[in-house]
């Protein structure tokens, strides 16, 4: 068995700084030389082998191996889950049902910006983000605030910034799913203990949301909305997150965000129509901006099918109560003694389990197309338009669990760690602002994960902190770094004015990403001080 070595140079800041070059890699090839993140992270694995080989001497045959078992784990855990949550998204648009429900919602809003901010930016964004995440919301929400009366830059910034909360439980989970995947640790442990963290962050963008529509003047009178949005998708997601894993928390957290406030607009409306920037709006242009959906009822009840069949087939599916997940047809593997615990071991394996979350995706999108009546024609549209928006995304997550697996089983991790660990107790600031670092550079929640998780966990472990806080931390500084993500904003900008100019998109997010990290720093230390037990892994830490 490969026994991994720490100190490969001899003077572990060396060793330090020589597990940092594929990081660096990664930096240089996306930030400056903007290549395509597929190519950037084949370059980067290739240069992670080369590493581990000649300077941490990992067996090139059993690296070989090692990399193979992750990209078949990216394959099977994670492109599985997003190529057929892409061909739902794409069969409701082709048939007319996303439209329905887009009319619908633009019906409960009012004329006033703030509300429609909360419903469009935040519920619906969350719901957009849970199915399909790669910057899709931004590029449906910001024309509809455009046309609303936002000018470009600010609704696209406003877009992004509701973009937050939902991201760890994006794409119908597959940023937990990575994370599982790559650190060994429980599903439903890493999903609740993001949950923790996301139910606490998630109180804070509806505010920031309606003073960048509507300023100071627009929060006075308008902090319900605020209240209201934030503790009802808290309500939405937080249980399902916990009880039920990482696949629908998005997408029950927006359906219960809708449900809490139509029932809100009902009975409470803003004493002043507000329009962007906290102008007053007449009564007789606010009476205009309302519009009727003009559905009948099997129209709307069309309309909201979809997301009641994937919510009953997923839960049933892959809920703690079902056998289906747990199945195993074959197991392959390679182990490595670990460098920082004397006896232990570090696998690079892949499981093949039939009836993982993605496979409960297409059984969900078979049952929708039937009772939709989708035509031959459109489910060949569907396919031709899902392999054009996700081949490149999909050969990421081949390449980037290929490289996490060397990263990993080599023992460059454990030499990133033992280093990273010297900081002490003082990390936990810095853990939330790696996963920032890590989508800033790669686009990508589920690729930061992926590159960043074991790490994480390995220097929570030397450090004596539970073991679920850094990942969890990862993960949703990956989250806050999203609306600065080059990758994410090449996607969201698709619809706007601003196509190839994403720098100026980034340049105009920045400051509040900053805002949101910092809080995001203040929560994890919080957890770590007051609620460690709800960061400790099954068993122990």
């Amino acid at each position: 068995m490969f026994q991994q070595i720490l100190d490969p140079a001899g003077n572990l800041f060396v060793s330090w700084l020589l597990a940092l070059i594929p990081v660096i890699v990664l930096l240089v090839l996306l930030a400056v030389f903007r290549l395509s993140a597929w190519l950037s992270v084949l370059a980067g694995a290739i240069v992670t082998f080369l590493l581990a080989a000649a300077v941490w001497r990992m067996p090139v045959a059993t690296g070989l191996r090692a990399y193979l078992y992750g990209a078949m784990t990216g394959i099977w855990s994670v492109d599985w889950i997003t190529f057929w949550g892409v061909m739902l998204f794409n069969s409701l648009v082709l048939t007319g049902t996303f439209d329905q429900f887009r009319r619908w919602l633009t019906s409960l809003g009012t004329a006033d910006v703030r509300v429609q901010t909360i419903l469009f930016a935040w519920a619906f964004g969350a719901l957009l983000e849970g199915l399909v995440g790669f910057g899709y919301p931004w590029a449906f929400v910001a024309p509809i605030l455009i046309g609303l009366g936002i000018p470009d830059l600010d609704a696209i910034r406003v877009a992004a910034i509701a973009n937050n909360a939902p991201v760890s439980y994006g794409a119908l989970g597959v940023p937990i799913v990575a994370l599982a995947a790559v650190t060994g640790l429980p599903l439903m442990s890493l999903s609740a203990s993001v949950a923790h963290i996301v139910a606490v962050l998630a109180l804070l963008p509806p505010w920031i949301l309606i003073y960048l529509v509507s300023g100071r003047t627009g929060l006075r009178d308008g902090w319900p909305l605020a209240v209201v949005g934030s503790l009802a998708y808290i309500a939405g997601q937080y249980p399902v997150a916990v009880f039920l894993g990482p696949y629908l928390p998005d997408v029950t957290g927006s359906i219960v965000c809708f449900a809490a406030l139509l029932v809100l607009l009902r009975f409470w409306r803003p004493k002043r129509v507000l329009g962007y920037g906290g102008q007053p709006i007449e009564t007789s242009l606010a009476v205009a901006g309302s519009e009727s959906h003009g559905l009948t009822r099997t129209q709307l009840f069309r309309a909201w099918l979809p997301f009641l069949i994937l919510i009953a087939v997923v839960v049933l599916w892959t809920g703690p109560w079902s056998p289906l997940p747990r199945v195993v047809w074959f197991k392959f593997g390679v182990d490595a003694g670990s460098s920082i615990h004397a006896g232990a071991k570090v696998a690079a394996a892949f499981s093949f389990s039939p009836f993982v979350g993605g496979s409960a995706i297409l059984a969900s999108w078979l049952v929708i197309t039937v009772l939709l009546g989708m035509k031959p024609a459109q489910y060949v549209e569907a396919f031709r338009r899902t392999w054009h928006q996700m081949w490149g995304a999909m050969l990421v997550g081949i390449f980037i669990f290929g490289l996490a697996f060397i990263f990993n089983f080599s023992g460059m991790a454990a030499s990133l760690a033992e280093g990273f660990s010297k900081i002490g107790i003082a990390y936990i600031v810095v853990a939330p602002i790696l996963g920032w670092i890590g989508v800033a550079l790669s686009g990508s929640n589920t690729s930061t994960n992926a590159m960043f998780g074991f790490f994480q966990v390995t220097v929570g472990r030397l450090l004596g902190v539970p073991t679920l806080l850094l990942p969890s931390l990862n993960s949703v500084g990956a989250e806050v770094g999203k609306p600065v993500a080059p990758q994410t904003a090449s996607v969201g900008v698709s619809t706007s004015r601003f196509v190839r100019n994403e720098g100026d998109v980034i340049r105009h997010n920045m400051g509040w990403t900053f805002v949101l990290l910092l809080y995001l720093v203040v929560i994890g230390v919080g957890f770590y001080l007051l609620a460690p037990g709800l960061m400790a892994a099954p068993g122990g830490r």
